[in-house]
């Protein structure tokens, strides 16, 4: 366990920046991918050429998250053992659902394809990232209560527009939005995960970086 609290937070980063960088590596090798109109998820789906590496790293990823999980309960457990076990748990159902079960169960190539594995794959995705959405809100109020203020009001940006960008992917599926700006449910995702991550990336590098 101690092995976890020290190295949980580099656990955690490398997770972030993984999923933030690793779909601008290998989509080049995925003709006709389009960052801005494509889910993430879309370069696992079974006609991709990048489905084996891409599927590898979001196991990886998930893995990472949940071993960065003891970093995060040690460090907020003496603010408020109520609000970390929230965390945590949509950090693990986020860790399992949007990206463990991404690995095992794809999505196709279009949306019209519908399979047992998409909808496996759009349950956990969902359930995952509409609980994660709410960790930056959690981890404003544990800021603010541990008296770190700047963290908290940037934690507390990061939810308001992590919100926004999450509502506008929802949107961008709709038929009223086809051709139109609002449709470019790529874009959004990437956003939306930016944001989501940023407070977790930011008290990572504090812990790692500036704190003894």
């Amino acid at each position: 366990m101690s092995i976890l609290l020290k190295y949980g937070w580099y656990a955690l980063l490398i997770a972030i920046f993984g999923d933030m960088l690793i779909p601008f590596i290998i989509a080049p090798f995925y003709k006709g991918y389009r960052h801005t109109e494509m889910t993430i998820s879309a370069l696992g789906n079974p006609k991709s050429p990048v489905r084996v590496p891409f599927n590898i790293w979001m196991l990886i990823e998930g893995i990472l998250l949940l071993l960065s999980v003891p970093a995060i309960y040690d460090y907020y457990i003496s603010v408020s053992k109520s609000f970390v076990i929230i965390v945590v748990a949509f950090f693990v159902i986020f860790a399992v659902g949007a990206c463990i079960f991404t690995c095992f169960f794809s999505v196709n190539e279009t949306k019209d394809e519908i399979t047992t594995a998409s909808k496996i794959h759009g349950f956990g995705s969902v359930i995952g990232f509409m609980l994660f959405l709410f960790v930056p809100l959690l981890l404003s109020i544990l800021e603010f209560k541990k008296g770190n203020n700047i963290v908290g009001i940037i934690s507390a940006i990061s939810f308001a527009f992590s919100l926004l960008f999450f509502v506008l992917f929802v949107m961008a599926d709709k038929p009223d939005f086809k051709n139109t700006i609002i449709a470019k449910e790529g874009l959004w995702q990437r956003f939306n995960l930016l944001f989501m991550y940023l407070p977790l990336a930011v008290i990572s590098f504090r812990n790692l970086f500036f704190v003894n």
